[in-house]
């Protein structure tokens, strides 16, 4: 397989559903991602559901450092991720040997849901393409059929943010669902490690990481599968 570029998915939802706290994009699980490619010489472009504007989970700014904050400040993150992100019908499937799920909570509402990105994972995953996520980014997953139907997490192992995790966070009562809970019913394995430590795992062309811990984890092992692939 050709290396060619990464679609990188970001949240458009700003709040909490019935809540007045912010959420969005957890900036470090882009940037971080981004880091990775951009060290493989491996190009990226920016979707959400809605295109255009992707907002910042307030509390991920409070967990910078100088590699986070140099890809955030650079004009190309800040035009073409934050502010233009292309919409689902201006992306062409065949561009991309992987699509990446980023986290943040917004995206338990506007990921789980969207056939329009379904359909671009599902196109990139059958041309043998990679499917990945980190942390919540695993909402983007869990509704992908294949083409007889079935879930694509089915039998698979992947992982995610747990819910020991959630509590710790303080969002467990307000999340709209439980990460192993709807990967177990969609009859995938959820698999994870101890909670805020890095891991990420691969089950054939699925590449999952537990937490924001890990998404230079994922990066890592989509670039050596997609050697591999070469």
């Amino acid at each position: 397989m050709m290396m060619n570029k990464v679609l990188v998915v970001l949240t458009n939802t700003t709040r909490y559903k019935g809540t007045d706290d912010a959420t969005g994009l957890w900036l470090g699980e882009a940037t971080e991602f981004v880091t990775e490619m951009s060290a493989a010489e491996i190009q990226v472009d920016y979707v959400s559901p809605q295109g255009g504007f992707v907002p910042l989970d307030p509390r991920s700014m409070k967990y910078t450092d100088q590699a986070i904050m140099e890809t955030y400040e650079t004009p190309d993150f800040q035009w073409r991720a934050l502010s233009d992100s292309l919409t689902p019908d201006q992306v062409n499937p065949e561009d991309y040997v992987a699509i990446y799920y980023t986290g943040g909570h917004g995206v338990m509402w506007d990921f789980p849901d969207n056939q329009a990105l379904q359909q671009i994972a599902l196109a990139i995953y059958q041309q043998g393409g990679f499917i990945t996520s980190v942390c919540h980014g695993i909402a983007g997953l869990l509704n992908i059929r294949d083409a007889e139907g079935h879930y694509l997490i089915a039998n698979k192992s992947v992982t995610g943010f747990t819910t020991a995790e959630e509590v710790i966070a303080g969002k467990k009562s307000v999340v709209p669902f439980l990460n192993k809970a709807a990967v177990e019913k969609r009859g995938g394995h959820f698999r994870h490690k101890r909670f805020y430590r890095e891991y990420a795992i691969q089950d054939d062309h699925l590449i999952t990481g537990q937490n924001p811990f890990s998404a230079k984890a994922v990066g890592r092992k989509l670039v050596k599968a997609l050697h591999a692939t070469d």
